[in-house]
């Protein structure tokens, strides 16, 4: 086992969180050194798949190379982390390097855990059985929506954090306003089963939720979280998490969004909390345990939904209070756990749902967000993308 050189900051992960933060770090902190782990050679603008998979947007449109993305001056090691010794400052890549640092930042993102879906890795990608969570299945969601005639059309929703959790529902309306415009609807049963208990966790875009439910006759299942897949004879197994009883669906499509968690390397690290996450201080991003570890963004303990947008208001905070501890100051930012879910509700149609840790609305535009509007659709499909790869990614947004 070799021993690099010791890298004054190391980032782990080239997701959304890393890149913007090392982006932020390279600019400030002229000729410090730098580094990125991250073994992926792709990077994914992961919002646009819900309009790649209700059919208005081209996949190919959301991938970049990862080393386009690098900053300048910044690191590139592909590889992944296999353990941490944040005790010694060190960590043990899967390569097998083992990598010490000063300062340390935790951005890996969020594990999809496919295999625990009894079934579904058989079945996904063919025959009705769709995912948005994934580059490779994507196109099988519009292929799905465009093939169901009659019968169940289910959307599902698991029992753990997911990143973007608007979104398992975004392409339900997708699909409800397709079925509508081909005039297969009455034929249709249009399905939310959540393993939630409503359809939305802040009450003002709650209550403007429920009324597109009622009137557009969705069935929704609330507290049915999704265990096994019946490919062969097209059926969903769920289980009732408040009675404990099987409920078995059949379906002509049905939309999962896979059950997500800590990434397994993390989960078993001493910087994660009982439930996995890196154990951070809510307001600064700072670990609550190791001065010199800090995270953002889907890996962490930070309690708001797991979103870009939440990043891109993350990542200022951190870089602020990680520059003031490197100068030896107090860190003095705070993060208020604001968070986006641009909640498209069909083609042309989108709720603007802001809110903080409080669950408070927190709105940017003079108008009332929680009515759909053409507009911020049009600011989902066109100007966000923009100001992610110019603005976020570079770290200037």
């Amino acid at each position: 086992m070799d021993t690099e050189r010791n890298h004054r900051i190391v980032i782990v992960g080239g997701g959304t969180g890393g890149i913007s933060v090392a982006a932020r770090l390279a600019r400030a902190l002229k000729g410090a050194e730098i580094t990125i782990i991250e073994p992926s050679d792709k990077h994914y603008y992961q919002p646009l798949w819900t309009l790649v998979g209700g059919g208005a947007a081209d996949r190919t449109s959301t991938e970049r190379d990862m080393a386009s993305l690098i900053p300048a001056g910044v690191t590139w090691i592909r590889d992944a982390v296999a353990e941490f010794a944040p005790e010694r400052d060190e960590l043990t890549t899967v390569g097998g390097s083992t990598i010490a640092y000063d300062t340390l930042v935790v951005a890996p993102g969020i594990q999809i855990d496919w295999g625990v879906i009894d079934g579904l890795k058989g079945a996904i990608g063919h025959d009705g059985v769709c995912s948005n969570y994934s580059y490779e299945l994507v196109d099988s969601t519009w292929e799905a929506i465009q093939a169901t005639q009659e019968g169940n059309a289910i959307f599902t929703y698991p029992n753990t954090p997911v990143k973007c959790g608007g979104a398992p529902q975004k392409i339900m309306w997708l699909a409800d306003h397709y079925f509508r415009k081909q005039g297969r609807r009455e034929a249709i049963n249009v399905v939310f089963a959540s393993a939630g208990a409503k359809i939305f966790g802040v009450e003002k875009y709650r209550l403007a939720l429920e009324k597109l439910v009622e009137s557009r006759g969705i069935d929704t299942r609330f507290r049915h979280h999704l265990v096994a897949v019946r490919g062969p004879s097209k059926e969903a197994v769920f289980e009732n998490l408040d009675s404990g009883e099987t409920v078995i669906l059949p379906y002509s499509m049905i939309h999962v969004t896979p059950p997500m968690s800590s990434p397994d390397f993390l989960k078993r690290s001493p910087l994660a909390n009982e439930s996995g996450w890196v154990d951070v201080d809510p307001a600064t991003t700072r670990h609550n345990r190791y001065a010199n570890v800090w995270s953002l963004g889907d890996a962490s303990s930070l309690p708001t939904s797991k979103t870009g947008a939440a990043i891109r208001k993350q990542a200022p905070v951190l870089v602020a209070n990680l520059l003031a501890a490197l100068a030896g100051k107090e860190t003095g930012a705070v993060y208020d756990g604001y968070t986006s879910c641009p909640l498209v509700t069909g083609y042309g149609r989108l709720i603007l749902a802001e809110f903080n840790y409080a669950g408070e609305p927190v709105e940017t535009f003079p108008f009332d967000q929680s009515k759909e509007r053409l507009s911020m659709y049009l600011m989902k499909k066109h100007m966000l993308p923009a100001l992610y790869w110019n603005g976020m990614m570079r770290g200037r947004a």
